[in-house]
């Protein structure tokens, strides 16, 4: 029937409304997940970029690091054509599906109430035409008794001939009745034919083609919003393209033989490499000194050995620091003693073991020093503050040349500023000179004078920084022992003390060298060395240890302990057979690892 095809068609367009909606809901979602992955986006290229004023900021003058800063770059724009694809969706999908849904709502609305007004409508008529034709029925049966009444009691000789006429009369009466009703039936009917006519097939066909349109409309308009999301999407597909192009860029402006070469030139030091170490004779008998080891430099009879490949002055191994370097000049050379015949190294709880293969002390130093990480001091001009000499030298050559070029760098730029200003202020002075209304010109004397003193003190800084700066590019002799008491960056205690351990420490061009002289040279009281070398801190300890069994200690390098003693650990075995210990400020040494019960603090570093 059509009631049910107005069912049919209004559960279908409901659900055309819900696909609608739904398909909005998805739109939105996608927004939101554009929004979240370019939130996150920016995020991750915030969190690598490089923070101000910090260490990162320096290591992004290499290529690489350059390239990866610009792919940060690249990728918040690369969010930000996700946003756009957001912003997009949003106002062309969203916004207008949402407010056209509403429309499609209000519009399916009114063609259904005019599908129920027509439906309604003739409903009606039939029920008018229904009530006239019941009516003409009824007259018709009325009429067709009243004319059977009439003829019976006409037949009737006992009936009065008054009772026949009212009979007549009745039956005429109904007659006339049943032809009212029969034209009004036919009127009637005439009328609803026209009506049902008119609704089949003009008002349901319109309401039906409206509704047609209406879903038509809705499938296109859904069809093109699907259309809109691919191009919303290929719109940007160009500009992330060139964020991609800029990538591939920056990726391909990597220089590793740059960088390489920055490496070199912000870490060289300016040293040159030790020279090979001479061959020690045991065969002969002869009594060796700390002043023979390999490491130092050879002094006899008075004359000057040349050292390191035979120049007159040998570098001091940058790589070496000081307690180093006194450790590896007396350390034992032999193996270390096996321990008491008494009691085994086994029989001993968590007794450390003698090492199985002997190895030669003094290579095995030099194998740590080279392996360890460079270190370099000029015990002269260490401050007891602990801070760094103001003329860099106890920087390798080559990083104090740029730290005091730098330097000189910063303080032209200083004078540069008081120029300016001392330019400003006198061309204010001339002005107030000229025009007294506007200020007192004597109200800038005192700020210009000021500034020249200023002026006068930033330029015998960069004179002095100049100085060293030419003095480690080779330009001027090295300063000698009154312009370094001038200085009060050192100031040697006795002759002795001087000539054996730190004067012409430092080279012209600024790399450290040890002045050879002789034997007798190095014999200087113990006082004055180690005043030499005050601002050296002591090795850390790194546990403690118990005597299991008394050492007498004899050999140089060595120390005595009694048995149960406890002891400080500074160095552990390094695979000789020896433990360097440590009893108080002044005393420490090496014991056979086997001769104690070591306790290594976890902690330590």
């Amino acid at each position: 029937s059509l009631q049910d095809q107005f069912d049919n068609l209004e559960k279908h367009t409901q659900w055309g409304i819900d696909v609608l909606e739904k398909y909005i809901k998805f739109v939105k979602e996608r927004t939101e997940i554009e929004l979240s992955y370019a939130k996150q986006l920016r995020n991750l290229s915030k969190k690598y970029q490089p923070k101000k004023n910090s260490k990162e900021e320096e290591e992004y003058r290499y290529t690489s690091t350059r390239a990866f800063l610009a792919t940060l770059n690249e990728m918040n724009d690369y969010a930000g054509q996700h946003e756009v694809i957001s912003e997009n969706m949003t106002s062309l999908i969203t916004s207008e599906l949402t407010r056209y849904v509403q429309e499609l709502k209000q519009e399916r609305k009114s063609h259904f109430h005019d599908g129920r007004k027509a439906q309604q409508h003739i409903e009606t008529c039939w029920k008018q035409l229904e009530a006239s034709k019941r009516r003409f029925e009824r007259d018709c049966k009325e009429a067709d008794r009243a004319q059977q009444y009439f003829e019976k009691m006409d037949a009737d000789i006992n009936v009065t001939k008054a009772d026949v006429e009212k009979a007549r009369q009745q039956a005429q009466l109904r007659h006339q009745m049943a032809e009212d009703s029969k034209a009004e039936y036919s009127s009637t009917l005439q009328k609803f034919n026209s009506e049902q006519h008119e609704h089949y097939y003009t008002h349901i066909p319109n309401i039906f083609q409206k509704i047609q349109e209406m879903e038509e409309r809705r499938i296109v308009r859904i069809g093109e919003s699907m259309k809109t999301f691919a191009e919303v999407d290929r719109q940007v597909i160009p500009i992330i393209g060139k964020c991609l192009d800029e990538i591939t860029k920056a990726a391909e402006s990597v220089d590793h033989k740059n960088d390489s070469q920055m490496v070199i030139e912000a870490f060289k030091s300016g040293f040159e490499p030790p020279g090979d170490i001479e061959f020690e004779d045991f065969t002969q008998p002869m009594k060796r000194t700390v002043s023979e080891s390999s490491l130092s430099n050879s002094r006899g009879d008075g004359k000057s050995e040349p050292k390191f490949g035979g120049k007159s002055k040998g570098k001091l191994w940058p790589f070496i620091k000081k307690n180093k370097l006194m450790s590896l000049l007396t350390s034992p050379h032999q193996p270390p003693p096996p321990p008491p015949a008494s009691a085994s190294p086994s029989a001993v709880p968590n007794g450390p073991q003698s090492p199985k293969q002997q190895k030669e002390p003094l290579s095995h130093r030099f194998n740590e020093f080279m392996t360890s990480k460079p270190k370099i001091h000029c015990f002269r001009s260490l401050k007891r503050g602990g801070a760094g000499p103001e003329d860099f030298s106890n920087l390798p050559p080559e990083q104090r040349r740029k730290k005091l070029q730098q330097k000189v760098d910063e303080l032209n730029r200083d004078i540069q500023k008081e120029l300016d200003q001392r330019d400003a202020l006198t061309k204010m002075k001339d002005v107030y000179i000229k025009n007294p209304q506007m200020g007192d010109a004597a109200s800038v004397d005192h700020r210009l004078s000021e500034l020249a003193q200023n002026i006068e003190k930033l330029r015998l800084e960069v004179q002095k920084f100049e100085g060293w700066l030419a003095e480690v590019e080779g330009r001027l002799p090295a300063r000698n022992e009154q312009q370094r008491r001038q200085s009060g960056m050192y100031e040697p205690q006795n002759p002795s003390a001087v000539n054996s351990c730190a004067q012409d420490r430092e080279s012209p061009d600024g790399s450290y060298t040890e002045e050879q002289s002789q034997e007798t040279e190095m014999k200087v009281p113990a006082t004055d060395f180690d005043d030499e070398f005050d601002d050296e801190e002591p090795l850390p300890t790194i546990g403690t240890c118990k005597a299991l069994y008394t050492f007498e200690g004899q050999n140089e390098g060595t120390i005595s302990v009694a048995e149960g003693e406890m002891l400080y650990v500074i160095e552990e075995d390094k695979g000789d057979g020896w433990t360097r210990i440590r009893r108080n400020e002044d005393e420490e040494g090496y014991v056979p690892t086997s001769y104690v019960e070591v306790y290594l603090d976890k902690n330590a570093k």
